[in-house]
């Protein structure tokens, strides 16, 4: 039996995706070689939204792509042997640019070695930086954000869904315990 906890509702995420923004105009006030790509499939919203913020406070533009990193897991035998991959959308180069790599949860780090390993068949960006909206922590490889929206504290049993008003038509972060917490 499990619990389900809403954590963040949609004032949350806005202002967690303000608070991405902010911080990442503070340390680009140029962001003219600037390019975001998100992750398939919650990165993907998350980027188009970070773009429209910035767009608001900038007037800048920034392109947007989107990766796949079905194949570049180095799990994807365990979950099926026949994976739907999508190909990746990014119709830039991001040739010596400075790439923002958007998802949505950070975990283990997994997810993110294998979106570093796509983008790295798209060209030699001159950098890359990762926005997550939630981090919950429970890392096994050495890879950390470089905007975070929230920390939650989570066992490694817990999981965190955001659902997004693009995919499921609400706008929450729930976290579902598999054991009840303080039990």
């Amino acid at each position: 039996m499990s619990l389900k906890q809403i954590i963040q509702n949609e004032a949350d995420i806005e202002e967690s995706l303000s608070r991405i923004c902010d911080r990442l105009l503070q340390k680009h006030p140029v962001l003219e070689e600037m390019v975001l790509v998100g992750i398939r499939s919650g990165g993907v919203y998350l980027a188009e939204r970070l773009k429209q913020k910035i767009f608001q406070k900038t007037g800048i533009d920034l392109k947007t792509g989107v990766i796949d990193i079905t194949l570049y897991r180095d799990d994807w035998t365990r979950l099926t042997q026949t994976p739907e991959v999508k190909k990746a959308e990014v119709h830039f180069s991001i040739e010596d640019k400075q790439v923002l790599l958007v998802d949505d949860v950070l975990f283990t780090g997994r997810t993110i070695r294998a979106a570093l390993d796509a983008l790295m068949e798209l060209g030699r960006p001159r950098r890359i930086e990762l926005a997550i909206l939630v981090d919950r922590g429970h890392r096994e490889l050495p890879i950390h954000a470089d905007y975070v929206g929230k920390v939650l504290e989570t066992s490694r049993q817990d999981s965190i869904n955001v659902e997004l008003k693009e995919m499921t038509g609400v706008d929450q972060v729930v976290i579902e315990y598999k054991k009840y917490p303080n039990a």
